[in-house]
């Protein structure tokens, strides 16, 4: 099974870069956060016309998660991140697919810091911690993936100082991220890359696609069944040098399920 997420920035816009996309690299499942559109306006007959089946959850202009199965349809198991019934952002959508359980998260990205959009921030991964535990006390096999907004570790972003107040690298997202490593999930382009250099986001900005000055933003999370069962994975860097790219790049990781 081959497990893809991909920080799509407006699926819409960028439809006909994600159809090339799935043409190509032919996933097996596809998680997509910044969907950018309403439930109504989600590309579903274009997307079955490629061969995958979708549940999603729309936001207008902002947010927004899906995920994609190629030649099936995902069971949806939750469309909102547990916590806070209060909380009506399009961040978090779920579903089984021929077995797994895949969790497709956009988490907030908290800036400016400090302020109520870091509190949020913070606020929303204590609640993904919690569900996290749960997911994992389940002992099902679970895959929990998308676009997390932390850079987990110096070495996961370009040599800089520009970020040093940003959000994404701040210690409080940083150790909420270590926590759920300590819960027992597994990094898994980390395990399958322990040295390399990993980036999946470059910023429109000052030439930073050109520059290759990157972040490490996206994320795959695997539960202890999977580990042994996980063979390859990367990231498709080249999509992102494509005209009208998303400012990430799809990664991916194979399971052998």
């Amino acid at each position: 099974m081959k497990i893809a997420t991909f920080n799509i920035n407006n699926v819409n816009r960028r439809l006909d870069n994600l159809l090339e996309w799935l043409d190509e690299a032919k996933p097996d499942v596809v998680c997509l956060q910044e969907l950018k559109a309403r439930d109504i306006q989600f590309p579903q007959t274009a997307l079955a016309n490629a061969g995958y089946g979708a549940v999603w959850r729309g936001e207008p202009s902002w947010n927004g998660v899906a995920i994609l199965a190629r030649g099936a349809e995902p069971v949806l198991t939750a469309d909102e991140l547990p916590g806070d019934p209060e909380d009506r952002q399009a961040r978090y959508i779920e579903a089984a697919v021929n077995g797994v359980v895949i969790a497709c998260l956009y988490a907030p990205n908290g800036n400016p810091q400090p302020g109520p959009k870091f509190d949020y921030k913070l606020a929303w991964g204590e609640r993904l911690l919690a569900h996290a535990a749960e997911l994992l006390d389940s002992g099902l096999p679970v895959v929990i993936a998308g676009d997390f907004n932390i850079v987990p570790e110096p070495r996961d972003i370009y040599v800089t100082t520009s970020y040093k107040d940003n959000a994404l690298v701040q210690p409080a997202p940083r150790a909420q991220f270590a926590g759920l490593l300590e819960q027992g999930w597994t990094d898994a382009l980390r395990k399958l890359h322990p040295d390399a250099t990993l980036y999946t986001f470059w910023d429109y900005m000052r030439n930073r696609w050109e520059r290759d000055a990157g972040l490490r933003l996206d994320h795959f999370l695997i539960s202890r069944k999977l580990v042994k069962q996980l063979r390859s994975g990367g990231v498709d860097r080249q999509v992102r040098g494509r005209e009208g790219a998303s400012d990430h790049a799809p990664v991916w990781i194979e399971l052998d399920v």
